[in-house]
């Protein structure tokens, strides 16, 4: 039998409404905007790593020409500190004191980058100039930079008054059952390894708009954000005001990956000069300060070791992490290596889980939520675990997975962390993608490689991770007088596409096209609340409340038609922007509708879906590799994604979403590395270090989906936004290992496998390379 696909519904290849005006150079960005009488700020930051530092005076800087306004952290004592909410619980029950970040610092900086007075000027460059006039002493001592010796003994401390680097400890599990199956085993399989750090790099960097509205008595904020409800409330909090007093705006934003998500330093300093001067004030990153100032992701050193029987069955895991938090403890930053431990166990069933972990501080830039936050981590480690397992059994990569995947009858699954799994198919998508690759005529391919002088590697990762996690995200519909329907939600576009989404699900219901349907995001004026965008939550929760708000819609519109019409509102349907007696030709368009409404409650739609339980998305990875000996540079010559992603709403966006993803796993993998020297300074801080991912690095991807439909979702979507990241870090690596073991008996190589690691580790591998 034949689907017909829909025109513009959910499964519909719909292109993204939104290009047009991004291609014409029409996009609104937050250093777009052009405010009356707008100042420029410049945020000067400490170039040591740990140390004091006295001011003596700010004169010279506050007669520099063009200059209004020099804050230090002196003039902001009436502000509170940014403080996390996200200490997870300790063994014993309490939660770690958290580590505050000071707007700006008042008398000790903990990295490079730290922020130590905020300048406000006529235009950016007198503000950077006068900066340079501050007379400021810095008294730098010795830092901590690396995550592996924070707990030193003789390691400097980042905050001398706790006596320890450590910020936290959390253990997941049950250590005693772990120890009893290790005790058991006939085989244990280690492993150790860096997860790097890595910067966002989003296209467009961090800028911030304040201003005091006289007239409202409250403050206007604009910057690009993941959200800008939960932006509210922090600032709202940094100044002790109600809510309402401070209102946020988020035009379009180019790229978030989590990093958009949080309050930095720079929002609550040009709203404060704002009410200070009476003037607006922006402030707008550079590269250098997103390297510099925008939190970090990854960064976790990890020791693995998987219990098996004879059989290769995995009977425990255990796991250590010591985990880099930075110099404070940032936003979300102590809930990422606790949400990624949850996922430990990955697609497997282990039956019994160890696991402990280590929040470290350091004189680096804070570490927080990077596109996956904490699940890429927990599925690099199960991957490269289960392949080193099979080495050392003698099976196959697949073999050893598919021994121990949890079996699709087990479902719902409960994890040893309490993870609730619905559904899953592991097996199935890890054979497609399999046949898809070619993973059969692996060893012809091989012999070709070797005939060139070249190694050959081909690895898998089969993950799962957890998303969309439990929640709601309300949509609220208005039929405009034109016609035209609104959708107000209180999600944030990042680049994703969601007002071609939202606009499908919604067409749906109401028969329009989605030109006819105007997706509202980034006000915190046009609703009460909203979740933002974030651990791929947007389309399962906001697009299942869309569809619902629509068909709300559609009943209201129906109900006035039939009263237009003399008809029965059965008998009526939503065709074309009009609503027509089903067979004939009596119909009214929408626009006469809205004007005949009574009250506005006639022509609005409202949906909320609440979900109890995360969505747990899944998928195989399949990557081929060829290596040259002679300069270790890698070339990935073959990818096959096959992803379970519930259900697919747009196959273009599912795409756009996952080829993104992959190629930013693939940067961590390869290429991404950021460095700090032994004294803390941050040595990739500008692209002519910081390696990125080019067109030329990334392969062409073969992609589908084999979709079982979630049970804990409405309309059976899982989350997408993260899981190709998630997928193609362990995917890639276990190619390269797989390749420099064929060739050379080498069984690990940390991240990024670049030309000069790849070629020393050749190198060091003797005689057989």
């Amino acid at each position: 039998m034949n689907v017909m696909t829909p025109k513009f519904g959910m499964g519909a290849s719909v292109l993204r409404k939104e290009d047009d005006a991004f291609i014409r150079g029409a996009g609104r960005y937050t250093d777009d905007l052009q405010k009356e009488g707008l100042l420029h700020g410049y945020v000067l930051r400490s170039p040591v790593a740990n140390g004091t530092f006295s001011i003596a005076s700010v004169d010279e800087a506050r007669d520099a020409p063009g200059v209004h306004l020099v804050l230090t952290g002196a003039d902001l004592a009436h502000l509170n500190d940014l403080k996390s909410g996200a200490m997870q619980k300790q063994p014993d029950g309490s939660r770690a004191t958290t580590r505050d970040l000071p707007i700006l610092c008042r008398d000790r900086v903990r990295h490079v980058g730290d922020a130590v007075a905020f300048v406000v000027a006529e235009t950016r460059a007198q503000a950077q100039d006068a900066a340079e006039l501050i007379d400021i002493d810095f008294d730098g001592e010795d830092a901590i930079a690396e995550t592996a010796r924070a707990l030193d003994a003789d390691a400097p401390l980042v905050w001398p008054e706790a006596g320890s680097n450590k910020a936290f400890t959390y253990q997941l599990g049950d250590p005693a059952k772990a120890e009893e199956a290790f005790a058991k085993a006939a085989r244990v399989s280690r492993i150790e390894f860096v997860n790097n750090r890595l910067v966002s790099n989003y296209m467009e960097p961090r800028a911030a708009v304040g201003e005091w509205k006289d007239d409202e008595d409250r403050f206007e904020l604009v910057t690009g954000s993941q959200g800008v409800f939960s932006i509210r409330r922090i600032v709202a909090g940094v100044f002790d005001l109600p809510e309402d007093k401070v209102h946020v705006l988020t035009h379009d934003v180019g790229g978030g990956f989590g990093t958009k998500m949080f309050v930095y330093r720079e929002y609550p300093l040009v709203l404060e000069a704002a009410r200070q001067l009476g003037r607006p004030v922006k402030w707008t990153s550079d590269r250098s300060e997103h390297f510099m100032a925008d939190a970090h992701g990854r960064d976790n050193v990890q020791t693995a070791e998987m219990a098996m029987d004879e059989n290769g069955r995995f009977l425990a895991l255990r796991v250590r992490t010591i985990a880099n938090m930075g110099a404070y403890t940032h936003q979300f930053g102590p809930f990422i290596p606790h949400v990624g431990a949850t996922m430990s166990t990955g697609v497997y069933d282990i039956p019994a889980l160890d696991v402990s972990i280590d929040g470290v501080y350091t004189n680096t830039v804070p570490v927080d939520a990077y596109r996956g936050a904490g699940r890429p981590e927990a599925a690099f480690l199960v991957e490269k675990l289960a392949d080193q397992c099979a080495r050392d059994l003698g099976l196959a990569p697949d073999e050893i997975r598919r021994r121990n995947f949890i079996r699709p009858e087990a479902f719902p699954y409960l994890t040893p962390t309490g993870r609730n799994y619905d559904v899953g198919e592991f097996q199935g998508h890890m054979e497609l993608a399999m046949e898809r690759a070619g993973w059969a005529g692996f060893e012809e391919r091989l012999e070709k490689a070797k005939a060139e002088g070249k190694f050959r590697g081909i690895g898998m990762a089969t993950y799962v991770e957890a998303c969309a996690f439990a929640g709601s995200e309300a949509a609220h519909l208005k039929l405009q007088a034109d016609g035209t329907v609104t959708l107000y939600i209180g999600t944030q576009s990042n680049g994703q596409g969601h007002a071609t989404a939202y606009a499908q699900f919604v067409a749906d219901r109401l028969g329009l096209g989605i030109d006819q349907i105007n997706v509202r995001q980034g006000d915190t004026d046009e609703l009460e609340k909203g979740g933002g965008t974030g651990g791929s939550r947007s389309i399962p929760l906001g697009g299942v409340s869309a569809a619902r708000a629509g068909d709300d819609l559609a009943e209201k519109l129906k109900k006035l038609a039939a009263d237009e019409l003399e008809a029965a509102p059965a008998d009526i349907e939503l065709v074309a922007g009009s609503a027509r007696i089903v067979g004939t030709d009596r119909s009214v368009d929408f626009s006469a509708l809205a004007a005949a409404a009574k009250s506005e409650d006639d022509i609005k739609g409202f949906g909320e879906f609440v979900q109890d339980e995360a969505t747990y998305p899944n998928g195989t990875h399949i990557c081929e590799v060829e290596i040259d000996p002679e300069t270790g540079r890698t070339e990935i010559v073959g990818y096959t994604i096959v992803d379970d992603f519930g259900a697919t709403v747009n196959p273009l966006l599912l795409a756009g979403q996952v080829h993104g993803g992959v190629a930013q796993g693939i940067g961590q993998a390869l290429i991404e590395n950021t460095f700090y020297s032994e004294d803390g300074q941050l040595v990739s801080a500008t692209f002519m270090d910081y390696g990125m991912p080019r067109a030329d690095d990334l392969p062409s991807f073969g992609f589908e989906t084999r979709n079982v439909p979630s049970t804990t979702n409405a309309m059976g979507i899982k989350g997408a936004g993260e899981a190709g990241t998630i997928g193609a870090a362990p995917a890639v690596m276990n190619a390269v290992t797989d390749a420099l073991y064929r060739a050379c008996g080498i069984q690990h190589i940390d991240m990024p496998a670049t030309p000069q690691r790849v070629w020393q580790a050749i190198r060091d591998a003797g005689p057989r390379a």
